[in-house]
């Protein structure tokens, strides 16, 4: 027997938006746990494509995502580390007139929320971007979107998370719980009996599987985003790039690595594995050498891959259970969560603290999907 432990909030998963919401919550004076199978940051927080941006989302995620861009730029004071983050500009590719009236039209709703996105055709844009390939006809560019290390986001905010007096337990698993009128009711893998007056869910793919514990049905898909990084090339590309449809996507480390990812990898949910797919990873390289032909022929020297969950709208779960008071579930980001974790974090606190966020949330709600379950015993 580990112990137990009796908090106001017990956290169940130890990404981004798991580790700020502890951070958040402890700032605050509740006594908080955070509890992760792995290490903080060792899924889809920490094996993404590093990519901070506004740009190409949802509508309906936008003031989230306008939220979450402003306490980029607090990383340092909030966290004691800036995350490598540059505010490079993303800019996004169309490779044809079809695709760039995807851009215009994300530009002109983007301009509703407060959001610039410049249009980039013509003459200009290969006198600004001399680097892109032949099949690249226009683009549009957000400069306040950017970069950042996912390795070390997750555990930054996890360290200040601990600072703030919230617990952190690593290589520790929620093996299951309930709620009875005492509140909940946790056991973790290592035999540790825990009892909270609140449950966040911020396990990413395994979040329905917690969900449905409590009777909150989610249809989730696995997926594992395939990942490479090229040998250090010289230094060109000081934007992160992207694709109308998302086919691939590439930024460079002023060290000269191309990072890219396009296509899907295998995972293995039971064993917690994944890695990227041989064939994907090809498909990726060719289609990388479309835009950047200089790319050809450059040396892939790591790939791989983590699992996340994605849904059928491909919008998060954000918000209140249907079934259950005091539980709170934030998963399902569906290959788009990095930029969004700091301000998920606070958008937790607001809902535990408060009951209510000031970010729209109706968007995000689990009732979308209409289905309950028969609570597990």
């Amino acid at each position: 027997m580990t112990g137990r432990l009796s908090l106001d909030v017990a956290i169940i998963g130890g990404g981004t938006a798991g580790c700020a919401a502890a951070l958040h919550l402890a700032r605050r004076g509740l006594s908080v746990a955070l509890f992760e199978r792995r290490t903080v940051g060792s899924q889809a927080s920490g094996v993404n494509f590093g990519g901070v941006r506004e740009q190409g989302r949802d509508f309906a995620e936008l003031p989230l995502s306008r939220r979450s861009r402003r306490i980029w730029d607090e990383l340092p004071a909030l966290i004691g580390s800036d995350g490598e983050f540059m505010a490079t500009g993303h800019l996004k590719l169309a490779r044809d007139e079809d695709q760039m009236a995807v851009l215009e039209a994300f530009a002109t709703g983007a301009a509703d929320y407060g959001l610039a996105v410049e249009r980039i055709t013509g003459n200009r844009l290969r006198a600004d971007y001399p680097w892109l390939g032949p099949k690249v006809i226009g683009a549009t560019l957000c400069r306040s979107d950017g970069q950042a290390n996912p390795r070390i986001v997750a555990p930054g905010f996890g360290q200040a998370a601990r600072r703030a007096g919230a617990q952190v337990f690593e290589h520790e698993a929620v093996r299951h719980a309930t709620r009875d009128a005492g509140g909940f009711r946790i056991e973790t893998e290592a035999g540790r009996q825990v009892t909270a007056a609140t449950l966040i869910n911020v396990a990413g793919a395994w979040g329905a599987t917690v969900a449905g514990w409590f009777g909150d049905a989610v249809p989730i898909a696995p997926r594992s985003p395939s990942m490479q990084v090229t040998e250090p090339l010289p230094y060109r590309v000081k934007v992160n790039v992207g694709v109308v449809g998302g086919d691939v996507y590439a930024r460079q480390t002023p060290r000269g690595n191309v990072i890219f990812g396009g296509g899907q990898g295998w995972n293995d949910m039971a064993t917690i594995t994944s890695r990227a797919g041989e064939t994907e990873v090809m498909a990726a390289m060719r289609r990388l050498t479309g835009i950047l032909p200089w790319a050809g022929g450059a040396h892939v020297i790591r790939t791989w891959s983590g699992i996340e969950g994605f849904t059928p709208d491909d919008l998060p779960v954000l918000g209140s259970s249907v079934t259950t008071p005091g539980l709170l579930h934030a998963f399902g980001f569906s290959g788009h969560g990095f930029q969004l974790g700091p301000a998920v974090g606070e958008v937790l606190a607001e809902l535990v603290l408060t009951g209510r966020s000031e970010t729209p949330l109706a968007p995000f709600s689990i009732e979308r999907f209409g289905g309950v379950l028969a609570a597990s015993a």
